[in-house]
């Protein structure tokens, strides 16, 4: 068993650059540092990550990095297929879809831009659990690979504080990294992202973990709309909740808009945890086909329409979750402020990452 990222990328035999100041927007790759990565944190509060008024939207790719064993548990598929087993239920065990043996996971999914999109911001937020029926060290939790549609992996440094906390049988984190121009170049297309600090086995607590790429675009052919990216680690455990208040929107009555939440450890058919949203006095459950109302954390990767490709395509992700909603009614009223709430009653979760989308008043 390989524990530490760091021998895999020097043993690596495809091309590995330090991205913590390489691709953030604008920068230069001659003046990439070989830089640490970012220093850690036991809880980080939900912050304005980005914030933009523009014609375009806001899209994601994300995927799991770990799964349960086929081999050892008979019900791993029908879990998998999107039955109703947990983490905690099975031996768990690494995707690892690449052909590079010096990794030991990765998984793809992929970006779907429209056309005549231009890419304005792009960040990667990656998590996982560190104790399972082992103990990962908690030195890699700041590095990742990634490699753009046809592209080589390159080494991906956290530019920001690393949300990590040892919790309820936990050693829970999730870091994240500035990929703008790796995503501007790049364009649309299937992403791959290996090597996440995930601990395998079988404990109680469960082995989980996964990534999100949140990408956001102009697209002069779409209607203005305020853009917005919060990111934070918050445990959502004990019915404790995250509230996110987004204000100077400016949005007609019945505005179109779509928000995105990223979580760990979210159970299938453990009830009692909701994203809702309000405008006013009334707060609307967001849900679609793939999320109950009151079981929005249950380990799925969904979008309204046609979901994007991954690989492999889980319909049970087994502790990661990554959705995508419609406002629908939640912006029956015209206002300048919209206040989400992320609440978990039974799931020991973490809330990582929210994004909006919202179609600005004319």
């Amino acid at each position: 068993m390989r524990h530490s990222l760091g021998p895999l990328i020097r043993r690596a035999t495809v091309g590995v650059l330090a991205l913590a100041a390489v691709w953030a927007a604008g920068s230069s790759p001659a003046a990439a540092p070989a830089a640490a990565p970012a220093p850690e944190a036991e809880s980080l509060g939900f912050a304005e990550r980005y914030r933009t008024l523009q014609h375009g939207g806001i899209v994601r790719a994300a995927n799991a990095s770990i799964t349960c064993r086929t081999a050892q548990s008979p019900s791993c598929p029908d879990a998998q297929a999107g039955g109703s087993g947990v983490n905690g239920d099975f031996d768990m065990f690494y995707v690892d879809v690449d052909r590079d043996a010096n990794t030991y996971n990765s998984s793809r999914a992929e970006v779907r831009l429209p056309n005549g999109a231009r890419v304005t911001y792009a960040r990667l937020y990656w998590g996982g659990n560190l104790r399972v029926g082992e103990q990962k060290p908690p030195e890699d939790n700041g590095r990742v690979l990634i490699a753009e549609p046809g592209g080589e992996y390159k080494q991906l440094l956290a530019d920001t504080m690393v949300g990590h906390r040892v919790m309820d049988g936990m050693d829970a984190f999730q870091a994240s990294a500035d990929v703008t121009r790796l995503v501007r170049e790049g364009g649309a297309g299937l992403y791959t992202v290996a090597q996440i600090n995930i601990a395998m086995g079988r404990s109680t607590a469960g082995a989980w973990g996964g990534w999100t790429l949140v990408v956001a675009y102009e697209n002069p052919a779409e209607p203005l709309r305020h853009l917005a990216v919060w990111d934070g680690f918050t445990p959502l455990s004990s019915g404790s909740g995250q509230e996110i208040r987004l204000s100077g929107l400016g949005f007609a009555a019945g505005a179109w808009g779509r928000v995105g939440l990223t979580a760990y450890n979210g159970d299938r058919r453990t009830t009692g945890d909701s994203l809702t949203v309000s405008t006013g006095q009334a707060e609307s459950a967001l849900t679609n086909t793939a999320n109950p109302q009151d079981d929005v954390l249950n380990s799925t990767i969904s979008e309204p329409g046609a979901d994007a490709a991954r690989v492999p395509a889980y319909a049970n992700n087994l502790g990661y979750d990554s959705d995508v909603f419609d406002l629908g009614s939640g912006l029956l009223q015209a206002g300048d402020e919209a206040t989400f709430r992320i609440r978990s009653l039974q799931d020991a979760a973490w809330a990582g990452v929210l994004f909006v989308a919202v179609d600005a008043r004319r």
